[in-house]
């Protein structure tokens, strides 16, 4: 946080647009995570991104001193929300509405995600670098607690998706058919994030591109290649959320 100030932000992207290196090389996303919150989820369903500073990228100042911070947050959720046409002029704004958080489930998974998050900062390992917590500095102890801080800074991250959803003609959300064509139109396909049913399990850029490559073989009457890439389940993924017993462990229920 200390090389937050307008000359070390000067100094860092000259570095950076001379040769490519400093801090300026890096979006300081250094380490990330996905893990399975609880026993009985076959998927990872919790995505963390690790930083060497104590910020935001909401527009909001960053905290003085330094520090670190964790971004979390569960990768399934069940909230749903709209983008309708507000006007009859193209140029009119959307009403956009995201609905976070009007789901009992995503609401608890919210509460885990706070309560593994404090748990894996609380072990021994990281004593040495721990001060005390700037946000959120709350009582777990409290479902409501929890709640109202999560209500008031969960931010978007820039990842909406499934607002045009492709699906069949009998599902009343689905605004496009199997080959990407909106209904009821001639000439218009829709190839972007949108498309997806449901939000993918991690960040968008890969499954957009997926959903291009996809459209294009659709578009231009090739047979798309079949995948055999490889994944990994934990095979007592119904028995086990972890291997071992954390030092310090959390109460997540």
């Amino acid at each position: 946080n200390a090389k937050l100030d307008w000359l070390s932000k000067f100094l860092i992207g000259s570095r950076w647009l001379i040769n490519r290196s400093g801090l300026g090389a890096t979006n300081h996303f250094e380490s990330c995570a996905f893990i399975r919150s609880a026993v009985g989820i076959r998927w990872p369903n919790i995505q963390y991104h690790f930083l060497p500073a104590a910020m935001r990228y909401d527009g909001n100042a960053a905290f003085d001193g330094h520090g670190y911070q964790v971004h979390v947050g569960p990768n399934k959720p069940t909230s749903r929300g709209s983008v309708k046409i507000s006007g009859n002029n193209m140029s009119d704004a959307p009403d956009i509405r995201f609905n976070y958080l009007s789901t009992e489930k995503d609401r608890d998974d919210w509460r885990t995600c706070l309560k593994l998050t404090r748990e894996i900062l609380t072990q021994p390992a990281m004593d040495a670098y721990r001060g005390d917590e700037i946000q959120p500095a709350i009582d777990f102890a409290s479902d409501e607690t929890i709640d109202t801080w999560v209500r008031q800074n969960v931010e978007s991250a820039y990842h909406p998706a499934c607002t045009c959803k492709i699906g069949s003609s009998d599902d009343p959300l689905a605004v496009l058919e199997p080959n990407c064509r909106v209904r009821g139109m001639s000439n218009l396909r829709v190839v972007d994030a949108s498309v997806f049913p449901t939000v993918t399990n991690g960040n968008l850029n890969a499954p957009t591109i997926m959903a291009a490559e996809k459209a294009a073989d659709i578009i231009r009457g090739r047979t798309p290649l079949k995948s055999h890439a490889p994944y990994w389940v934990d095979e007592k993924w119904g028995e086990r959320q972890r291997v071992g017993t954390p030092i310090r462990a959390a109460e997540t229920n």
